[in-house]
């Protein structure tokens, strides 16, 4: 992710281009105007020739009924335990066989809790030359259908799984990618426990995310756009209400700082969920836009909030590890956004 000047354009819900953005560190040029989801540049097409297979089997779901408050039922420990799992891989590059390891703890606890899992490969030209990329997409089903339909789905709840690629540092990217993952599985065994809900959310893990040289319209966000041209390309887009990234949200001192030109309405909501809970303190607004996964989202035309926290000094350093992170920040994230999904869809 990376951060765009004030005087940028925001990419509202009617998905207008994005124009500048600049690295956090120091200014950059302005690069040219990214175009919309329907003159994309993402020049990826599927890679059909990549081999389907090590999706485990979903497991069959618990018949026990619904927690009443289901926002309770996430822990941060066990989050905290699949953040360690992901960091444990080591650096988790694209196109690397750690992400391929890291991709396979996340299907396998995936499928542990009942989620079909669906691999979304393709090929995307780099500055580095052409990468092989695999998005990871969880659907529940509410009924003994198999796999899970693809329409009931209204919302969806995302993370990046890889981490930037550095030559000099040994990134193992406690936070910038292992901490929002972690969280996600976490997510996905909770939703477990209530079919219903959970059959409206749609969980994707994007690849990709990383820059390998600098944030623009063509490098970086490469899984998330090719994520949102096939929702739009599939007549999907318009089938989700809204959608919630979380990315870097493990810091101890937790400090949300969502983008200030954030959707309101959803943005305004959320901050009602977190209030109701007691956590509002932790959630504030950056002081610049900031460039992540949700813009292709917001592209396609479905409003999606960035929950991240970029008041984060070791950013893309080799002091991004497991001691500077807490079980109890994943859990404030968790109930939050549960208690969100709850009210939104589940009631």
């Amino acid at each position: 992710m990376s951060l765009r000047p004030r005087n940028s354009v925001f990419i509202g819900i009617a998905g207008l281009q994005l124009l500048a953005l600049a690295s956090c560190k120091r200014s950059q040029p302005e690069p040219p105007s990214a175009p919309v989801l329907a003159e994309s540049g993402v020049a990826a097409e599927p890679d059909q020739t990549a081999p389907k297979v090590g999706v485990p089997i979903p497991q069959p779901r618990s018949t026990t009924p619904p927690p009443t408050e289901i926002w309770k039922e996430f822990s941060g420990d066990n989050a905290f335990d699949e953040v360690r799992k992901q960091v444990g891989v080591g650096p988790r590059p694209s196109g690397s066989a750690e992400l391929e390891s890291a991709r396979k703890l996340i299907t396998t606890a995936l499928a542990a809790h009942g989620w079909d899992v669906e691999l979304q490969p393709f090929t995307d030209e780099t500055p580095r030359g052409p990468v092989k990329f695999v998005n990871v997409i969880a659907r529940f089903s509410a009924t003994t259908a198999r796999p899970a339909p693809t329409n009931t789905q209204r919302t969806i709840v995302c993370s990046h799984y890889d981490t930037k690629r550095f030559s000099t540092i040994q990134f193992v990217g406690a936070s910038d990618g292992a901490s929002s993952t972690g969280a996600l599985l976490e997510l996905a065994r909770v939703l477990a426990l209530d079919p219903a809900l959970a059959a409206k959310v749609e969980l994707v893990f994007f690849d990709g995310e990383e820059a390998f040289v600098q944030f623009d319209e063509k490098d970086g966000l490469y899984g998330s756009r090719f994520y949102a041209r096939a929702l739009h390309e599939s007549h999907r887009a318009g089938q989700f209400k809204f959608g919630i990234l979380w990315d870097m949200i493990g810091d101890k001192d937790l400090t949300i700082t969502l983008s200030p030109d954030s959707p309101q309405p959803l943005t305004k909501q959320l901050l009602a969920t977190a209030d109701a809970l007691g956590l509002r303190s932790y959630f504030g607004y950056h002081s610049l836009p900031i460039y992540d996964d949700h813009i292709p989202l917001i592209q396609a035309k479905i409003p999606t909030v960035d929950i991240i926290d970029f008041d984060y000094l070791p950013w893309h350093s080799a002091d991004d590890k497991l001691d500077k992170l807490s079980p109890e920040s994943l859990q404030k994230i968790g109930a939050v956004t549960l208690r969100f999904l709850y009210d939104t869809l589940g009631k």
